[in-house]
């Protein structure tokens, strides 16, 4: 188990309102699942303080207490994906915020995502643009 960051958690708050820590950690069996994902994590894993500091967007995930970030990598302009479950009160006491999976995506997967999830965060910097173009997939509905 390694620490890779942590989170602001107010960036959340539209997902859970009770996350227990800012940690967030990623296994060994996740580093090498997301490493069958084009070596992910060995080419793209140094970003993931970043990612996990400042998301270009974070999506609500189908699962219960889970977000789906999104960063665009300076290096190469890819999008690197970030699934991260949340710790809540509920959960293990022991257990911390977690990396499930991490990955590249398309330019069209993220706008995909940005039609169809529920968005609970958009970068300051880009979020008039967004706003123009989500068509009411907006923070809060």
């Amino acid at each position: 188990m390694h620490t890779v960051g942590r989170i602001d958690l107010a960036m959340y708050e539209k997902i859970t309102s009770d996350i227990t820590t800012d940690e967030v950690i990623i296994t060994e069996e996740r580093i090498e699942h997301s490493n069958l994902h084009d070596h992910a994590f060995d080419r793209y894993g140094v970003y993931i303080p970043d990612i996990l500091r400042a998301p270009d967007l974070i999506f609500e995930d189908k699962n219960p207490n889970t977000a789906i970030l999104i960063k665009q990598v300076e290096e190469d302009g890819k999008n690197a994906q970030l699934v991260l479950r949340l710790h809540v009160s509920s959960d293990h006491p022991e257990h911390k915020n977690s990396i499930i999976s991490f990955w590249i995506i398309s330019e069209g997967r993220r706008k995909n995502y940005e039609r169809n999830k529920r968005i609970v965060y958009i970068k300051k910097e880009s979020e008039e643009m967004k706003m123009k173009t989500l068509e009411g997939n907006v923070i809060g509905k």
